[in-house]
């Protein structure tokens, strides 16, 4: 079994900062890309940020200049920095993850944490 688990979401106003952090456990081989995602209500789930094993990132427009992404890979464990938020950076923050388990070493599947709420408001 392999779990994601989010924490550091919150209520924070316009221009302030949080950091998110996802930790991946259980009977892990190996892990490739984690990334993280965001959904508000009435729309579609979009990327925010990902990192792959080597560290190349990708962001999304929004968050560009503003969200950083890291990943211990030692601790199994991505972050997401997040400064200057806006209100429209309201939303769930999911974490995901392209994972090998160990009963199947060369069979990689798409993971996701349950989910962490960011407010942005005054």
């Amino acid at each position: 079994q392999v779990q994601l688990v989010e924490s550091g979401g919150g209520l924070v106003q316009p221009g302030g900062s949080l950091r998110l952090s996802c930790a991946a456990s259980g009977s892990i081989f190996s892990i490739n890309a984690m990334g993280w995602f965001r959904q508000a209500p009435g729309k579609q789930r979009e990327l925010v940020a990902a990192i792959t094993n080597r560290g190349s990132t990708n962001y999304g427009d929004s968050v560009k200049g503003r969200f950083t992404i890291s990943r211990d890979n030692g601790k199994n464990t991505v972050y997401l920095q997040m400064n200057n938020l806006k209100p429209e950076d309201t939303a769930v923050y999911y974490c995901n993850a392209l994972i090998t388990k160990l009963a199947t070493p060369t069979v990689p599947a798409n993971y996701w944490g349950q989910g962490t709420q960011v407010t942005v408001s005054s």
